[in-house]
């Protein structure tokens, strides 16, 4: 090969490679329709629930329809990817019964799903709660069990005797109780020694708020907001707050790792007068006794908008979620153009993005509203907007509930991500720990939604500084919740491998000892089941990884690929003009030989 070849080549080489790597540091943020490859012409009802209930390592979804009948969306590997196959009828539940909310789980401690439903009876106020009980992915409408105590408002679901057997926590006239139905055997007693009322719609959770990795509880109150922290086992009022100054509406609080420093902070949207025409979004800082702004601009050119008053049994609401993988959570509402005179209703996306102005100064984030999402505009009149991952890549899309006008059904839209920046991310989830491989009647362990477990992560970003987040896994169950049951960090664009992963688990009462195991070397992009089990024993915990192969790998698969293609083609080409060159050689021998023999 001449030196001239060897320099083209290297020069096309370096192009090519050039090229497939700028296509793949390309970011990309548009969403797509998928609604019909999801659930064809199924799209409608009121999604309440996420959860794995035949244990295949999918998630699957559940839909209330007709305000008395639920039916269990299979995922599946054929369009439509969810299918309904578990169903409840309106049968199963007392007459003029209506469903408010779902709640998967293991009520009872056999390592299999049951469906905890809640709801009332056609004009009595107070909250049934009706649990089915799983049974080889199937649900016995027959044998169910329905709770001696009747509930102000919709219970929360979390463990609170540390046992990992959700049980079922809630206001009964003026004071709390918890219910037990380890072993089927239902049990209620008065919990808490507390004297206030709870604020109807609440949003009490269950997620550890001082970073020692136990689920602590956390109460709205008419009044305003309690804490109250597990200490050895045992709930301990900690802080009292109040609301922030001026604000009219309360909606619901949500707990998240927001700035990213490793501990749970806790947001919440509120309007500035009755009709919600000035929103606002506050941070709690020094427990909950000072609030930051986060996000107060909702103008949008000439219009104003804001947040929806609580009607039709909505409050406002913040669903959570790391859209982009940046390593901070960004969040999905529903707004109301505030200037309009007709209605108008959607969905938003509001990005988590570094802070531009003083008010937001102490804690160095904010949100920012991506008003110009054109598919999110495209859905009209939308009521619940959450994220889901749709096709189990760590990459989070939207599930977004529409009105549609003379119909009774909410519409369902299913939007996927198609985010091409190539970040990563860790998927985590923990079960029950009441078994690993040997669970009864050979269950598989892996489909049981838990309430309680705390995930944070340490490592290093690719500026070679230290960054950590957290998260809490299913700390809120009511009012439409839509809490996935595994947590999705984020981790940038940096590849490396996770430094330290924690996970702590609920302690009963009179547990001195943190249950907690750290795992090193956490390969990205990567989904971790961890199975606490014996769960007194973190030693002996195990965790199952599982690959999910990033853009990355096949982008660079398609760059070797492509340049070997190209070096072989060079290297044909250069081959041919050198046989050429050859042959011409031998011929203008040949010739000057004969002309010699003459």
């Amino acid at each position: 090969m001449t030196e001239a070849n060897s320099r083209m080549f290297l020069s096309w080489a370096w192009f090519l490679t050039l090229l497939l790597s700028f296509v793949g540091q390309h970011v990309t943020f548009a969403l797509q329709d998928v609604t019909g490859d999801l659930f064809g012409s199924e799209n409608y009802g009121t999604v309440a629930a996420f959860g794995d209930f035949n244990s295949d390592k999918q998630t699957d979804i559940f839909i209330i329809r007709k305000h008395s009948e639920l039916s269990i969306f299979l995922a599946d590997l054929k369009a439509p990817y969810f299918k309904p196959k578990v169903h409840l009828t309106k049968d199963a539940f007392p007459s003029d019964f209506r469903i408010t909310s779902v709640v998967p789980g293991d009520y009872d401690g056999d390592s299999q799903m049951d469906v905890l439903v809640t709801g009332y009876v056609k004009d009595i106020i107070q909250t049934r709660v009706f649990v089915f009980w799983g049974h080889n992915q199937t649900l016995d409408q027959s044998e169910k069990v329905g709770l001696n105590s009747t509930f102000s408002d919709q219970p929360l679901v979390m463990d609170f005797n540390g046992d990992m057997v959700p049980d079922i926590f809630g206001s009964v006239g003026s004071s709390p109780e918890v219910c037990y139905l380890k072993s089927r055997q239902q049990k209620c007693e008065k919990a808490l020694n507390l004297d206030v009322k709870m604020r109807a719609p609440h949003s009490n959770a269950f997620i550890d708020l001082n970073k020692d990795f136990t689920a602590d509880l956390f109460l709205t109150t008419a009044d305003g907001f309690e804490t109250w922290i597990n200490k050895d086992g045992n709930f301990s009022q900690n802080v009292s707050g109040k609301a922030p100054v001026n604000v009219q509406e309360v909606g619901q609080s949500a707990f998240v790792d927001f700035d990213g420093d490793g501990s749970q902070d806790h947001l919440l949207p509120v309007c500035m007068d009755k009709s919600c025409d000035r929103s606002a979004i506050y941070l709690a800082k020094s427990g909950g006794t000072e609030w930051v702004p986060v996000l107060t601009d909702f103008r949008r050119k000439d219009s104003v908008w804001g947040f929806v008053p609580f009607v039709d049994s909505h409050p406002i609401t913040l669903h959570l979620g790391d859209y982009n993988l940046d390593g901070f959570p960004d969040a999905l509402v529903i707004l109301h153009n505030t200037s309009a005179s007709n209605t108008q209703q959607q969905a938003f996306l509001l990005e988590n993005v570094p802070c531009n102005n003083a008010s937001c100064r102490e804690v160095g984030r904010m949100f920012r509203v991506h008003w110009e999402q054109s598919d999110l505009s495209a859905i009209p009149m939308a009521v619940v907007a959450t994220f889901f991952d749709i096709y189990e890549d760590g990459i989070l899309d939207m599930i977004v509930l529409s009105k549609v006008e003379g119909k009774e059904e909410f519409v369902i839209h299913a939007l996927k991500n198609n985010f091409e920046a190539d970040a990563y991310f860790v998927k985590v989830i923990v079960l029950s720990g009441l078994c690993s491989n040997d669970c009864p009647e050979k269950v598989k362990p892996f489909g049981v939604n838990q309430p309680g477990p705390y995930v944070m992560y340490t490592s290093v970003d690719s500026n070679g500084y230290l960054k950590n987040a957290s998260a809490g896994q299913l700390s809120q169950s009511a009012h439409l919740a839509l809490q996935l049951p595994y947590t999705v960090l984020g981790l940038g664009r940096s590849a490396n491998f996770l430094d330290h992963l924690f996970v702590g688990i609920p302690r009963p009462p009179g547990g001195k000892d943190v249950r907690k195991q750290e795992w090193t070397a956490i390969i990205p992009n990567s989904q971790l089941i961890v199975i606490p089990y014996p769960q007194n024993d973190p030693r002996s915990w195990s965790a199952k990884l599982y690959l999910t192969p990033s853009n990355i790998v096949l982008l660079t698969a398609i760059a070797l690929i492509g340049v070997c293609v190209f070096i072989l083609v060079i290297i044909g080409i250069l081959h041919w003009q050198e046989k050429k060159a050859d042959d011409r050689e031998k011929r203008q021998e040949a010739h000057r030989f004969h002309f010699d023999a003459m």
